[in-house]
């Protein structure tokens, strides 16, 4: 019972991480298939997924189709109730569905400033108080859930949950335009960034290269952490 999913690149893909660390990281057999996000071919490659448009989208292993990420993963949660997507404590699931949720349709001035890139660090980004304001937010969920609920472990909840995947194209913002936050939070993007998961996932993406890079910026740039 192996899952379709249909992603794009993994250097730039913030969504597509999320879709792949759902199946990758809960152990659900999947299999991955590029989508050409930034070769013009996306609307082609999906035609048999409709009413898909955007990546990731994912073919159930009965051939139902799902896309958009909230979607997903309420579905896999659904279909393997014993993989411990979401924690099991009801107080902390409650939590962790909503600053999924808010992850999903939030932080838009973090998302437009700072695209998510794999590459490398930018040295002297300065964010915009917009920005600032998201990391703010960003730090008092984060700090909520690991006073609460994480003591059990370094995520989140303690435990690797839904609410994981969701962050950690977020943690990669963070590190990829060296964005100031406090120490927890820190913490929380130097495991993100150091797991076996994600390491694997940008590894996979820095085998192609790009002429010209998306979302390149006119910055010095320094070694990508945790390599």
């Amino acid at each position: 019972m192996t899952y379709d999913l249909y992603i794009g690149d993994r250097t730039f893909s913030s969504w597509s991480l999320r879709g792949w660390l759902m199946l990758e990281k809960f152990s659900i057999p999947y299999r991955a298939h590029m989508v050409g996000l930034y070769d013009g071919t996306m609307a082609q490659d999906l035609a048999d997924l409709a009413p898909a448009r955007l990546v990731p989208v994912m073919r159930c292993p009965d051939g139902v189709v799902i896309g958009e990420t909230m979607a997903m993963a309420e579905e896999l949660a659904q279909r393997h109730p014993d993989a411990g997507l979401w924690p099991a404590d009801p107080a902390a699931r409650g939590l962790a569905r909503w600053i999924t949720a808010e992850m999903h349709a939030g932080f838009a001035a973090l998302r437009g400033a700072c695209p998510m890139q794999l590459l490398h660090v930018y040295e002297g980004f300065t964010p915009t108080a917009a920005v600032i304001e998201d990391l703010a937010r960003l730090e008092q969920l984060w700090t909520l859930a690991r006073n609460r609920y994480g003591r059990g472990g370094p995520w989140l909840f303690g435990a690797y949950s839904l609410a994981d995947a969701f962050y950690a194209p977020v943690a990669a913002r963070i590190a990829g335009y060296g964005l100031d936050v406090g120490a927890l939070a820190q913490a929380y993007v130097e495991t993100t960034l150091s797991d076996p998961a994600f390491k694997a996932w940008r590894a996979e993406g820095l085998k192609r290269s790009y002429d010209p890079v998306p979302y390149a910026m006119d910055l010095p740039t320094a070694p990508w952490p945790f390599d």
